[in-house]
């Protein structure tokens, strides 16, 4: 999808213009936030906090790898 947005003064920052059907894509609504990141090919807009992702695939492998250590903790 090549779509040309719309930058807009917003006080003395600069906003941009986003289609309602990129917003329904995002599955984003008005006050939401959006994650703006670095991605190999440039950058990449996203609902969801990468950091994040990233954090909780290291967990669930840490809780895959040691289920016997956890389950024993959780006594």
């Amino acid at each position: 999808m090549n779509k040309p947005l719309k930058l807009i003064k917003i006080g003395n920052s600069t906003g941009v213009i986003l289609p309602k059907e990129v917003l329904s894509r995002l599955r984003v609504d008005l006050g939401d936030d959006v994650y703006l990141s670095e991605a190999p090919d440039g950058l990449r807009l996203s609902a969801s906090d990468p950091d994040f992702e990233k954090i909780m695939q290291s967990a669930e492998d840490i809780m895959r790898k040691d289920r016997d250590i956890l389950r024993v903790l959780a006594k």
